[in-house]
């Protein structure tokens, strides 16, 4: 694995976006200006059209037409042990649905043989998501049903979810 990050831009509906790689998985997805986005003005980036990021684009292509796109680029995000079981979780978070961070919570405790475990936590590891819209962070909501926290910001959250509810964006 190469230690060089790779980077391409895609404009979207809702902004500009970030993708970074590292030569072979996708290992970022932001939206310009979101909380947690690395700063990549010091770092050795290279603009590069890898087959990783073409996935990426065309996942992205048909998720904004309003679409599931049934298929999922090679991801290798980079976090905690903790982090990395949330995310794999929200991977399983169907197109169109939602869960909330107290169902997650419930399934990081039995998968860890926890009795219990801290909603708090699960939502500081969703908000540390670094592929967003792939790893479905955007599909996570408050226990009574309410829209809360999104790296990205609320208003885009409520968007990305009216698009998988209506086929289209609201404005």
């Amino acid at each position: 694995m190469s230690d060089k990050v790779f980077v391409q831009h895609y404009d979207s509906p809702l902004g500009r976006i970030l993708l970074g790689s590292d030569g072979t998985a996708l290992t970022g997805l932001w939206f310009d200006g979101q909380k947690y986005a690395p700063d990549t003005s010091g770092t050795a980036c290279a603009q590069k059209d890898l087959p990783v990021f073409q996935q990426a684009c065309r996942w992205l292509d048909l998720y904004f037409l309003g679409q599931d796109p049934g298929f999922t680029p090679p991801l290798a995000p980079q976090g905690t042990a903790f982090q990395k079981m949330v995310w794999q979780i929200l991977e399983t978070i169907p197109y169109g649905q939602t869960m909330t961070y107290g169902q997650i919570a419930g399934l990081v405790a039995e998968k860890t043989g926890r009795v219990r475990m801290s909603a708090q936590a699960v939502g500081g590891a969703v908000g540390r998501n670094p592929i967003s819209l792939i790893i479905p962070c955007h599909r996570v909501i408050g226990a009574q049903g309410q829209l809360t926290g999104y790296a990205g910001g609320l208003d885009r959250k409520k968007k990305l979810l009216c698009l998988e509810q209506t086929g289209r964006i609201e404005t």
